[in-house]
C-alpha cells in the first residue's frame, strides 16, 4: 500500500509538471503563466479582426476547426479588410500601376504547401495557395497562370485588383519622378524608366550629378564617405510596415495540429514580375506539427535570402526556445545587412510564443482559450 501511495504522489507530481509546461507563454516582458494553451492563434502586426476569424473557427463548440481552415479564415479576413492596405486587392500598386497578390499555406502535420505569386485579376489569394494546395501535386503558381487555375477552381474572376487609393499614389508616385524605387545601377537614376544598366561607378556618378543639382553642396559629404561600395540609391530607404506589409498567421488546433498561412500585396512600386518573401516556404512562414510554427514580416527580398522562418522551427527542432530561435535568426540578417527592417514571431507546439526584430517596433497578435480577446505584444529592437 505504501508503494503505491508514492507511485500515486510522483504520478500526482508528473502530471503537475506536464501541465507547467504547457502552459508557459512568453510576451515582450518574458515568462507568465497561462492556462488553456489551445486551441492558438498568433498573427503579425495588430491584425485583431484577422485573429478573431481564425479564433471562431478554431475554438467552435463543436470540437472545432482545423487549423488549415482557420488560417484560411484569418489571412482572408485581412484581405477583405485590406489590413493597412498592404494585403489583399486595393493597394500596393507595381510600377505600372498594378496590384497582385502573393499568398502561401501550410499544413503542418502533412507539410503540404500550396502557394501563389505574382497573381493578377483574383482577389482571394489565400484561398488561391489553398486550392493549389488541394488539387495539385505543385507548390507553387505564378502570375497569369495562377490566375487561370484558380478561376478554374471555382474563385471568381478575372477582377481589376487596383483601388482609387492605389491608382492616386501611383499617379503621385509617377509625378514624383517614379521616386523612390527598387531599382539600383541603372540610368536614368532620378527619372522614371525605361532603364538601362550601367556600371556601379558610372551610377554613382549619375546619383551624384542628380544630388549636386537639386541639393548644391548640401550632400556633398555624403560623396566623401568610405562606404561606397552600398547599392546605389540604399539612402532612398522606404520600407516600412505601411508601404511593404504581411499577415503572416499560426494556428494551433484543439488536437493540436500546426498550420500557418501568408497573404501579401508585395512592396509599394515594386518592379512588375517581383515575388517577395510571401509565398516563399520558409520565409514568410513556417510550421511543423513536430516542432511549432513561425511567422515573418519585412524587407521580403532580404528575408527570403535567410528562410528565417525554417530556421526559428529547426533551432527549435534543436532545443531552442522562441524567443532564442526568434532573436537567432533576426540576428542572422542583421549581421549582414545591418539596415534591413524585418520581424519575426515563434511559437512552439506548447504554445510558448516570443517576437524579435530589427530596424522597427514590431507587434503581434495572440488569442488563446485563457484570454477573453486578441492581445496585442509589443516587440523593440
Amino acid at each position: 500500500m505504501e508503494s503505491m501511495g508514492r507511485s500515486s504522489v510522483r504520478l500526482l507530481v508528473g502530471l503537475l509538471l506536464l501541465r507547467s509546461d504547457w502552459c508557459l507563454a512568453v510576451n515582450s516582458g518574458g515568462p507568465a503563466e497561462v492556462s488553456g494553451a489551445f486551441p492558438l492563434v498568433v498573427s503579425t502586426w495588430p491584425f485583431r479582426e484577422a485573429v478573431r476569424a481564425a479564433w471562431e473557427v478554431v475554438s467552435a463548440s463543436d470540437g472545432g476547426g482545423s487549423a488549415v481552415d482557420a488560417v484560411v479564415a484569418g489571412c482572408s479576413a485581412c484581405e477583405v479588410l485590406r489590413c493597412d492596405g498592404t494585403v489583399g486587392p486595393g493597394g500596393s500598386p507595381d510600377e505600372n500601376g498594378e496590384t497582385t497578390l502573393d499568398a502561401l499555406i501550410m499544413n503542418g502535420a502533412t507539410m503540404e504547401i500550396g502557394a501563389v505569386a505574382a497573381m493578377r485579376y483574383v482577389k482571394d489569394g489565400i484561398k488561391a495557395a489553398k486550392l493549389v494546395m488541394d488539387h495539385s501535386l505543385h507548390t507553387l503558381l505564378v502570375g497569369e497562370k495562377a490566375t487561370d487555375f484558380a478561376i478554374s477552381m471555382g474563385l471568381p474572376g478575372p477582377i481589376n485588383l487596383s483601388s482609387p487609393e492605389s491608382l492616386e499614389k501611383w499617379r503621385n508616385w509617377r509625378q514624383n519622378h517614379c521616386q523612390p524605387n527598387f531599382w539600383k545601377n541603372v540610368a536614368p537614376a532620378g527619372s522614371c524608366g525605361p532603364y538601362r544598366p550601367i556600371s556601379v561607378a558610372q551610377a554613382l556618378d549619375s546619383v551624384k550629378r542628380e544630388v549636386e543639382g537639386s541639393q548644391g553642396g548640401a550632400c556633398q559629404e555624403w560623396f566623401q564617405s568610405d562606404n561606397l561600395l552600398e547599392p546605389i540609391n540604399s539612402h532612398f530607404k522606404f520600407i516600412d510596415r505601411h508601404n511593404h506589409d504581411t499577415i503572416s498567421m499560426a494556428v494551433i488546433d484543439k488536437m493540436g495540429h500546426i498550420a500557418v498561412g501568408t497573404s501579401t500585396n508585395g512592396g509599394t512600386f515594386k518592379i512588375p514580375g517581383r515575388v517577395g518573401d510571401g509565398p516563399i516556404p520558409g520565409s514568410s512562414s513556417y510550421g511543423d506539427d513536430e516542432v511549432g510554427a513561425c511567422g515573418a514580416s519585412g524587407d521580403g527580398d532580404i528575408m527570403m535570402r535567410f528562410l528565417p522562418c525554417y530556421q526559428v522551427v529547426e533551432s527549435m527542432r534543436r532545443g531552442m526556445e522562441p524567443q532564442d530561435a526568434a532573436r537567432d535568426a533576426i540576428s542572422r540578417i542583421a549581421r549582414k545587412y545591418p539596415d534591413f527592417v524585418g520581424a519575426i514571431f515563434a511559437v512552439n507546439r506548447k504554445g510558448v510564443h516570443a517576437g524579435a526584430c530589427h530596424g522597427w517596433t514590431f507587434q503581434y497578435s495572440v488569442r488563446n482559450s485563457s484570454m477573453h480577446d486578441v492581445e496585442v505584444i509589443t516587440i523593440y529592437p
